[in-house]
């Protein structure tokens, strides 16, 4: 990185800063707790010569422990694409407005949570309902490993609460899908035949007739093989689109490949495969209680407001444990 230059090629000069980013997160926890538990070693000395230094002692040795085990769960992300930064798509389904208004809640705690993390967050793509909330909306989050923890979160989350939209207060149901994939920097890594794909331009819209081009600038493509389809709008360019969109169509099909190789493994081990879009993975219930809780791990927690606001962390911990435990038929 200190060779006269090398911020020349912006995009390949970021991908290595990101790496060295990366390692240093890994490395560098690794090292502060193989210095600590020297540490305890000499603390262990003190106490037995002096067993007021006890309380101390069991206060390190705590905070050691909670360490190893992040450390633990950091090395559940072992997967091809686990060091990449993540892109993370939200649609909002069945719900109407309240729907809406959800994807919208979805995409501020995923917000909150990269930022808490001081990973950077970037906005690719947002679709604005016209009364309320947002139709989708798609971010990229950088950071150590974003795409290793954000990776369980594909699916489908419901929402439980009284409407604010319905002038009766009745409780309503709504819906909003979470698509998460990795960002794949090195083209040559997910290679996508042309001819495979179908273009479809149309001109970009937003609430309330704002941010509407008078050209045909968004890019939808569609790869035939698969069924994916992807859509950007966010640049003024078509051609800003269309490079977009190709990032997340190679994306998309980096993620299809994680999932294939996830099922054969568990098929391998005669377990129940743990991927797929489309299934209901997390309930949040405003009413007639405040809960949070993941259908898959069974973990929960009872501060609605405080996991909106993107204390996930639990959830994400708890998935990783779950996903990578032997599972009999």
């Amino acid at each position: 990185m200190s060779e006269p230059g090398f911020w020349d090629r912006q995009e390949a000069a970021r991908q290595t800063a990101q790496q060295l980013k990366q390692l240093k997160a890994t490395a560098e926890p690794v090292e502060a707790a193989v210095a600590a538990a020297d540490d305890l070693v000499d603390m262990i000395e003190l106490v037995e010569d002096d067993p007021s230094f006890e309380p101390e002692f069991v206060a390190e040795l705590e905070r050691l422990e909670a360490e190893l085990e992040q450390l633990e769960l950091q090395a559940l992300l072992g997967g091809p694409h686990d060091d990449a930064a993540a892109i993370l798509a939200i649609n909002a389904r069945d719900g109407g407005t309240d729907a809406n208004d959800w994807a919208e809640m979805l995409l501020r705690m995923y917000t909150q949570w990269a930022k808490s993390r001081g990973y950077e967050v970037e906005l690719i793509d947002r679709n604005d309902n016209e009364e309320a909330g947002i139709n989708s909306a798609t971010i990229l989050i950088r950071g150590p490993k974003a795409y290793g923890y954000l990776k369980g979160e594909t699916g489908i989350h419901r929402l439980v609460r009284i409407s604010p939209f319905n002038a009766e207060g009745k409780r309503q149901t709504s819906f909003a899908a979470v698509d998460v994939s990795p960002e794949i920097a090195d083209e040559s890594e997910i290679v996508v035949d042309k001819s495979d794909v179908r273009e479809d331009t149309y001109r970009a819209s937003g609430a309330g007739g704002q941010h509407v081009n008078k050209t045909s600038s968004a890019v939808r493509l569609t790869h035939l093989p698969t069924g994916i389809v992807v859509q950007c709008q966010n640049e003024r360019s078509q051609h800003k689109n269309r490079a977009q969109a190709y990032k997340l169509l190679r994306a998309r099909l980096a993620r299809l490949e994680d999932e294939k190789r996830e099922a054969e493994q568990a098929e391998k081990y005669k377990n129940k495969a743990r991927v797929g879009f489309g299934s209901q993975i997390r309930n949040y219930f405003l009413h007639p209680d405040q809960r949070v809780k993941d259908a898959r791990t069974g973990y929960g927690e009872t501060n609605f407001h405080s996991v909106l606001d993107g204390n996930i962390d639990g959830f994400l911990d708890a998935y990783l444990r779950w996903s990578t435990a032997p599972r009999s038929n």
